[in-house]
Formats: C-alpha cells, sequence, structure tokens
C-alpha cells in the first residue's frame, strides 16, 4: 500500500507561484495514476490535475488549465504541481492522490494528509 506526503504549500500573493510536491512510498509508483485535489473551506474536495502512470497523459481541471502542471518523476517516486498565475480562489488544502483501477474497473484511492495553499489578493 501506498503512503503519500506533500510539501510545497504556503502562502503567496495573488499572481505568484508556489510548486507542490508529493513523495510516495511503499507499493509500485509507476503503477499509479497521480493526482491533485483540493478541498476549499466548507466546500467539497475537487479534482485538479492527474498525470496517467505511463506519463502519455494529463489532464486538468478547466478552472487551472494554462495556469498549473502536474508532472511525475517515476524514479523519485514523486510527482509535482507547479502552480502559477495564482489567484485567491485557489485557496485550499491540496491533497496528492494515487489510483489504481482493477480490471473490472474498480478504482483504490490512496490519500496524502494534505498541504494549505493560501492565496492573498
Amino acid at each position: 500500500q501506498v503512503q503519500l506526503v506533500e510539501s510545497g504549500g504556503g502562502l503567496v500573493q495573488a499572481g505568484g507561484s508556489l510548486r507542490l510536491s508529493c513523495e510516495a512510498s511503499g507499493g509500485t509508483f509507476s503503477e499509479y495514476s497521480m493526482g491533485w485535489f483540493r478541498q476549499a473551506p466548507g466546500k467539497e474536495r475537487v479534482f485538479v490535475a492527474r498525470v496517467s502512470k505511463n506519463i502519455g497523459g494529463t489532464y486538468y481541471a478547466d478552472s487551472v488549465k494554462g495556469r498549473f502542471t502536474i508532472s511525475r518523476d517515476n524514479a523519485n517516486k514523486t510527482v509535482y504541481l507547479q502552480m502559477n498565475s495564482l489567484k485567491p480562489e485557489d485557496t485550499a488544502v491540496y491533497y496528492c492522490n494515487a489510483r489504481t483501477v482493477t480490471p473490472s474497473g474498480r478504482s483504490n484511492d490512496y490519500w496524502g494528509q494534505g498541504t494549505q495553499v493560501t492565496v492573498s489578493s
């Protein structure tokens, strides 16, 4: 079973940048698709970005397209989220996600503890 630890959150002014990292241990990292989700106060956790286990595919929420970039380093078992042109509405706790899908189509999700990102106006 994979364990995930996020880092890189913090306080930044609007228009600034942050880079989140998520380091995995346990499991076989290359077998997981990796993603980032976020949860703002009083709201549900929502999808931000995902990178496929084969690196070829990346997917983004419309709200972050063109500003955020997800990438992974399988050798170092780490996934990154580069966040540029940050807006106050990006303020949330950001969670790293590892996902496998069984042959029957069932998803198994693993989560990190989250890292706070606060964007001031």
